[in-house]
């Protein structure tokens, strides 16, 4: 008797150490899921929006130095003024939105990098792209962050950071674009009859 229940209390912590571990890739298929069947509220639960939607704004922007800090007042007084400047809410912020329909993030959890922000709808996608679904590998693990990296056919990854929330709860944090521009939107062309 004291044996089985020496056993079963072992199994117990083995099992609890692996869903520790595999929490964040259960995080990522749990995006995934939802983002295919076009689940907004499993979406809600599952990501931070406003942490990833202040990951993407400077790389949208293309400006590196949007992701420093700001400079002090008193230490550079025109850095300062220039990046209060640079910040102006009235000058034309990037899309940072077009990343986060269910349609994109889908598309951004099968690789397509910048090219996600082209997918406004869930439409039905080809069959070519419904079938592909490559698999994240882990590009950083620790306790409380864990980094899934998902690699397109050119060989460009798209990064996925999670962080905990709970002793099992892992929520998408930031997402790391490939390096490069967003592509423009298709033009859409009018013939006249």
């Amino acid at each position: 008797m004291k044996r089985l229940f020496g056993n079963l209390v072992l199994a117990a912590v083995v099992v609890a150490v692996l869903s520790f571990f595999a929490a964040p890739a259960v995080a990522f298929f749990a995006i995934r899921s939802a983002a295919e069947a076009n689940d907004v509220a499993g979406l809600a639960r599952l990501i931070d929006f406003n942490a990833v939607r202040q990951s993407l704004r400077p790389q949208l922007a293309g400006r590196p130095e949007a992701m420093a800090p700001a400079p002090s007042f008193l230490e550079d007084p025109i850095g300062a003024f220039r990046r209060q400047i640079e910040q102006n809410p009235i000058l034309r912020q990037p899309d940072v939105d077009a990343y986060l329909t269910p349609a994109a993030l889908n598309a951004l959890l099968k690789g397509e990098g910048r090219y996600a922000s082209q997918r406004t709808s869930a439409g039905v996608a080809p069959a070519s792209e419904r079938s592909r679904k490559p698999w994240p590998s882990p590009a950083y693990w620790s306790v409380n962050r864990a980094r899934m990296a998902v690699t397109d056919q050119g060989g460009s990854r798209t990064l996925f950071t999670f962080e905990r929330r709970g002793p099992f709860e892992w929520k998408l944090v930031h997402i790391g674009l490939p390096d490069g521009t967003a592509p423009a939107a298709p033009a859409v062309t009018v013939t006249p009859r």
